[in-house]
């Protein structure tokens, strides 16, 4: 008998062989839409099923607005690959984010984004200040039992990640990248306190959260990206000051609930993979092999009996831009490399899939991927 999406996705997680290899796919809202209209179906659960996609569901935790309205747990989080709200009203689209960060519309070719238009604790400078930030979400707004409600309904069929947690990209749309970059350095007190109260009001998120739903999830989303397209952001030595300590407590946190860390960073990010991993980490993505030091044979050498791997096929070219077969040969890569002798590997596109992707193009990783 076949596996279920999300049985094959726990086995990869467990160690376990499955019985085919799985494939993921993320995708902005315009490409959710192309690939609707190819299989003719009216939502993104029923799109993954037409597809044949182990597709781990995102399913978040919205904050209802002191104003009545609604804020996405992050920016993209509603469009980019989950599907849980795609197809929203564009008039729902909050102003602010959930940490109070202004949003503006930025159309670029066939593509909507929402970008942060200022950054407001910008101007903070005395860590005794922090607290009087007026945006501060509070944990009681949060819609628990919407996500529950979501969570239930993938969980018959995929496996299920939520929520979205973070703490230096919620610091950067706080203070700005440039001013973020230069905190580290210059102002570690104030990294320190906002941090601090960043962790605390997740934190208490997630124990709200994953006391209702945990039984529906399987993993839990931690976004951090800490590569640029050529190194990192910041030294091993300023990450492990500021974040190692805050990695492990929300690694240990989400092990107590029987699941399992989902750990996001794009980018150069090899020399933070095994300090990730000793923190606790059980999967990493987005493996963008284009970037120094990310050879897919070398990570699967030196990580891959460690942690399990998701994502590397490539959208900056070979997804937009090259043909099927070469597709199909970054996955046959891909799966000789990550996905021999590791702990596991998932395929999925590199990040999410850009609107113009040929359909095709997308059709050929899929498949590729599940011949092995």
């Amino acid at each position: 008998m076949s596996l279920t999406p999300r049985d094959r996705i726990r086995r990869v997680l467990t160690g376990e062989p499955p019985d085919r290899p799985p494939v993921d796919l993320w995708h902005t809202a315009e490409v959710g839409a192309a690939l609707r209209a190819h299989t003719k179906t009216g939502s993104d659960l029923e799109m993954y099923r037409a597809l044949g996609l182990d597709k781990i569901y995102w399913s978040f935790v919205d904050y209802r607005r002191p104003d009545g309205g609604r804020a996405d747990s992050q920016v993209g989080a509603s469009s980019a690959a989950a599907g849980s709200h795609a197809g929203d009203d564009e008039s729902d689209v909050p102003a602010r984010t959930t940490w109070g960060v202004p949003l503006r519309g930025i159309e670029a070719g066939a593509a909507h984004y929402d970008e942060f238009s200022d950054a407001p604790m910008r101007d903070c400078e005395d860590p005794a200040a922090v607290d009087d930030y007026p945006y501060w979400p509070d944990p009681d707004s949060f819609a628990y039992d919407e996500a529950l409600e979501d969570a239930q309904r993938a969980s018959a069929h995929f496996a299920v990640m939520g929520p979205w947690v973070s703490f230096y990209e919620i610091y950067c749309q706080l203070r700005g990248l440039e001013q973020a970059l230069m905190d580290l350095v210059l102002a570690p007190a104030l990294v320190e306190a906002i941090l601090d109260r960043v962790e605390a009001i997740q934190t208490e998120v997630m124990k709200r959260h994953l006391e209702r739903s945990a039984a529906y999830l399987d993993l839990v989303f931690v976004s951090d990206d800490m590569g640029t397209q050529t190194g990192l952001l910041m030294s091993p030595k300023i990450w492990a000051q500021h974040f190692r300590a805050r990695m492990r407590r929300w690694c240990d946190l989400i092990h107590s609930y029987g699941l399992k860390v989902f750990y996001h960073t794009d980018g150069a990010a090899e020399p933070l993979i095994r300090p990730l991993i000793e923190c606790g980490i059980d999967v990493l993505n987005p493996i963008q092999h284009v970037c120094p030091g990310m050879d897919p044979a070398r990570l699967a050498r030196e990580y891959g009996k460690d942690v399990v791997f998701h994502g590397g096929v490539d959208n900056q070219r070979v997804l937009p831009f090259g043909t099927p077969e070469e597709v199909r040969a970054e996955v046959r890569m891909l799966g000789d490399t990550l996905g021999r002798g590791t702990k596991g590997f998932i395929c999925c596109s590199c990040h999410n899939v850009q609107a113009g992707t040929p359909v095709p193009n997308i059709l050929a990783m899929i498949e590729a991927a599940k011949e092995g």
